[in-house]
């Protein structure tokens, strides 16, 4: 069960959440999570350049909706049918998105479920962007979906304030199992729009153009928002100098 991490501030929060991840990395290692294919492409934390970008990822999603498969598709090209993990998952991949070179980190936690309400064991701002998977042939998943974006949007509320729209992926798997589909493409897309999120129904087993474009979609979304959020920044850094500066020579006229 993944928990929520509380009651620690400032540099202890942080030095916190990066010895979790280093574990988290250490024990992948151990138990084989971190598939060879994928390690090929990792780079270190301690050695990138500093001309790299660093783009996060959190994959949400029920047990049984293929966001694992979707996943090692993405970064293997390999279709894994069979997939069950009971540990969370780090993975690692350098990638060039129009020119520019990115380190890419995807968080793959254990399986939620519609009562969890905690969605990630790290706080929710770890994470630049999410995929949250469910299978079109499994309406409970879709469900589930919509309860974990509905986390997404409350836990930014609290945690990243001026920060909500978050950008999120929703991904209906299982686009090959037509003949048992139990939610419509239009339901998808719905409820992706009433989340402002990016909308795609993939097959993790048959096609990975379609997952590969899907997240070079959201990490290109992902850089944009990291963007703007920085310009936002330093526009009000500038003015709240300008209000200083101005503060100042305000009260040194008055004086004289």
């Amino acid at each position: 069960m993944l928990h929520s991490v509380g009651g620690e501030s400032g540099d202890q929060s942080a030095n916190a959440h990066k010895k979790r991840r280093e574990n988290l990395r250490e024990e992948n290692r151990e138990r084989g999570f971190i598939s060879p294919s994928a390690e090929e492409h990792s780079v270190r934390v301690s050695v990138r350049s500093a001309a790299m970008n660093d783009v996060k990822l959190a994959l949400l999603g029920s047990e049984g909706a293929g966001k694992s498969a979707v996943l090692v598709r993405f970064l293997t090209k390999r279709f894994i049918g069979e997939y069950a993990s009971n540990a969370n998952s780090l993975y690692q991949k350098r990638l060039s998105i129009d020119g520019r070179q990115l380190n890419l980190e995807v968080f793959d936690p254990c399986s939620q479920n519609v009562e969890s309400r905690c969605i990630l064991e790290e706080p929710v701002d770890w994470a630049d962007g999410f995929v949250v998977v469910y299978t079109i042939s499994d309406r409970m998943s879709f469900l589930n979906a919509k309860n974990i974006l509905q986390q997404i949007r409350e836990s930014r509320r609290e945690t990243c304030k001026g920060d909500m729209d978050v950008p999120v992926c929703l991904v209906g798997n299982k686009q090959d199992l037509c003949h048992s589909r139990q939610v419509s493409e239009e339901e998808g897309r719905s409820l992706a729009l009433e989340h402002r999120c990016i909308f795609q129904e993939v097959s993790a087993a048959e096609n990975y153009l379609d997952i590969a474009n899907l997240f070079t979609r959201l990490i290109r979304h992902v850089m944009e928002h990291m963007k703007h959020r920085s310009e936002r920044r330093r526009y009000s850094g500038s003015k709240s100098m300008a209000k200083l500066i101005n503060n100042m020579f305000g009260k040194r006229r008055k004086s004289v």
